[in-house]
């Protein structure tokens, strides 16, 4: 009798432990879910902001034209950090916008740059709706790198989301389940599209940066 109380007892165990791993394993694959959801959002926010910033550096979007500078102001402020200063655009130059083929004048136009430029100088900017951005194509050309590292965060995402594989911590489906599944439809080529991509032409954009 104590023998058969004891195998229940230890069957009971047995029970509560398989249950507890179940519902364990039941979180951890929301959990890579979710953490897919968020890497996918994450990349097409990325992919997006990255291609609209570069269309209108680049000159494809908006309105280009010259602001004639008039004055400009240093606006960082007195304890903002030397990597701060280096990185930021801290300098507001006021001046005179006229559109290319004098399509449209804005006397009170502001843009942000980099440094300071004597009054007369004419620089080239593009307006975007309300504000003015300094256009230049190797900026333009490091916010496409941007946009294309978005893809890759969109792909990262989507494989996640579909299988439930989590890339950080402890994950309910292993990497080679999770890439098995992912090859029964057309998952793992939407994945493998987008990585590929993105990281080409990330590389390529940011390397193109340098040499226009």
């Amino acid at each position: 009798m104590a023998q058969a109380q004891g195998t229940g007892k230890g069957a009971a165990g047995d029970g509560s432990a398989t249950g507890l791993h179940g519902l364990v394993g039941q979180a951890l694959g929301r959990l890579g879910r979710w953490g897919g959801l968020v890497f996918l959002l994450a990349g097409l926010a990325l992919s997006g902001w990255g291609a609209y910033e570069g269309s209108y550096l680049a000159g494809w979007a908006g309105t280009h034209g010259t602001l004639t500078v008039q004055r400009c102001e240093v606006g960082y402020p007195n304890n903002a950090s030397r990597s701060s200063r280096k990185n930021r655009r801290p300098v507001r130059c006021e001046g005179v916008f006229v559109a290319d083929g004098g399509k449209g004048r804005d006397a009170g136009a502001a843009v942000r740059v980099r440094r300071r430029y004597g009054a007369g100088t004419e620089l080239s900017v593009q307006r975007a709706g309300g504000e003015y951005v300094q256009s230049g194509l190797d900026r333009a050309w490091r916010y496409f790198a941007a946009s294309f590292g978005g893809w890759v965060l969109t792909g990262l995402g989507l494989f996640c989301l579909a299988t439930g594989y989590a890339p950080f911590g402890r994950s309910r489906v292993s990497y080679d389940d999770a890439w098995e599944a992912a090859g029964r439809g057309r998952t793992r080529v939407v994945v493998l599209g987008m990585i590929g991509v993105g990281s080409v032409g990330g590389v390529l954009s940011f390397l193109v940066s340098y040499l226009v």
